[in-house]
């Protein structure tokens, strides 16, 4: 594996400009160089960098903050190939188990235990271990998701629907064919179409998996032009086609989530985290108007993912003290109020902490989406994603080095499909052949 990702990272490297030294001396200290995804929680917590930088006099703080495709490439190429630019990467539960076996990044779990009042055990269980590797953590949550489906309850009432708590996907179709109005400039549903493995892949690979579709079968045979691989694409194609966003192709989250909250989709269907924004007083139209339900499901029992952004640390990093000071600070229950009271406590990272669960002031707040988080968050378990046994690990993704690449070539032909430049056949035809060539590299391993 650690060949397969250092060919990788190699590839994207020749793609990607460089940036300045990680630990670098600066005036009066060091200066911590620190790649982030750049989305609303991240940037609430680089606009209270400063506190951070008061409390550790010599210790600067350097954002590189990109959107998530560059940033991902950004930070495999460095991480992969040692380039020793970071001291801190925002990475995923998709990366961290993976760089971990292959070295490259620091054991955390002696920083974890040695830090008083840092309560590694009020970590949600399934975030922890997503981020382990031996039994040790390798990253630390930021915050951590899964996903579940909003929608308007007044234009529910309004159309005379319910909604139920477990709904199914053609469920769903149905509702958003009813609540598609475009004279009034509100889409039936938004869902996401912008290439990237960790955008549109996202919600369609959990459509697919309760589709009774796979990526791989055991043997590492290509199943992208299965049955259910299909029915699960024209599915999805088709009902963000027909009643999705306008520009659908290349809306991702962000796109999704100034749609949604700006009054004009039904439903959204995306990672549990978007709720603080939706609820949002300063950035929503629909507050308090939102109800949330569980990841539609066809053929299986749970269809959500489970994912987490958080912080590690290169091996290659220089400053590895100064670096988990910043961790501790970006990960701790003090950074959780902090937030709170600085942002509001709908802007508090969610599902990470058991502990953020019994602020009263984050109940009051959260009242709307709490529980359908915990619960989204603890029914992502790898036993209820697939119908069929399968040679990889993951939800929302494979759980291999290759699928960075795969993934995004996948993604860019669901894309091309959404936008209506090429069929959903020939979407899946090409997406076959990039997927078999993955596969026979790894039956030729066996």
């Amino acid at each position: 594996m650690r060949n397969r990702l250092a060919l990788l990272a190699a590839a994207l490297l020749l793609t990607l400009t460089g940036c300045a030294g990680a630990g670098a001396i600066g005036a009066g200290g060091s200066t911590l160089v620190i790649a982030i995804v750049s989305n609303p929680q991240m940037n609430d917590a680089i606009e209270l960098s400063d506190q951070f930088e008061a409390a550790n006099p010599g210790v600067k703080l350097k954002f590189v903050s990109l959107p998530e495709n560059q940033a991902r490439a950004k930070i495999t190429s460095s991480v992969a190939t040692q380039g020793g630019e970071f001291d801190v990467v925002m990475i995923s539960n998709y990366e961290t188990p993976q760089w971990a076996a292959n070295g490259w990044l620091e054991n955390l779990q002696p920083y974890v235990d040695g830090t008083p009042g840092y309560d590694p055990a009020d970590f949600i269980p399934s975030i922890k271990d997503s981020l382990s590797y031996n039994g040790s953590m390798y990253a630390v949550p930021f915050y951590g998701e899964s996903s579940f489906l909003a929608y308007r309850k007044d234009l529910f009432e309004k159309a005379g629907l319910t909604m139920p708590a477990h709904p199914t996907w053609q469920q769903i179709a149905d509702f958003a064919a009813k609540l598609d109005d475009k004279n009034a400039g509100v889409s039936g549903i938004c869902l996401r179409g912008k290439p990237g493995w960790g955008e549109n892949l996202a919600p369609f690979d959990t459509v697919a998996n309760t589709f009774g579709a796979s990526w791989f079968d055991q043997n590492w045979n290509a199943q992208l032009t299965s049955p259910q691989f299909k029915a699960a694409a024209n599915f999805y194609v088709n009902l963000v086609r027909q009643h999705g966003e306008v520009g659908a192709s290349s809306a991702g989250f962000s796109e999704c989530g100034t749609r949604y909250a700006q009054g004009q989709a039904a439903m959204w269907y995306d990672a549990t985290v978007m709720a603080g924004t939706n609820e949002d007083p300063a950035n929503s139209k629909v507050v308090g108007k939102s109800g949330y339900v569980a990841a539609p499901v066809e053929q299986t029992k749970a269809s959500g993912w489970l994912y987490t952004w958080s912080l590690a640390i290169p091996k290659v990093a220089k400053n590895k003290q100064d670096s988990w000071k910043f961790l501790d600070w970006m990960t701790n229950k003090q950074f959780v109020q902090m937030v709170g009271k600085a942002d509001g406590w709908n802007a508090v990272p969610p599902g990470v902490r058991k502990s953020t669960y019994q602020i009263p002031d984050y109940q009051q707040a959260a009242k709307a989406y709490a529980q359908p988080t915990l619960d989204s968050i603890d029914a992502a378990k790898l036993e209820n994603v697939h119908t069929q046994p399968v040679p990889y690990t993951g939800i929302q993704f494979v759980g291999i080095p290759e699928f960075q690449d795969l993934g995004t070539r996948v993604s860019q032909e669901l894309s091309a499909a959404i936008a209506g430049q090429i069929s959903v056949d020939e979407a899946l035809e090409q997406s076959q052949k990039y997927a078999q060539t993955v596969g026979d590299s790894y039956r030729e391993t066996k």
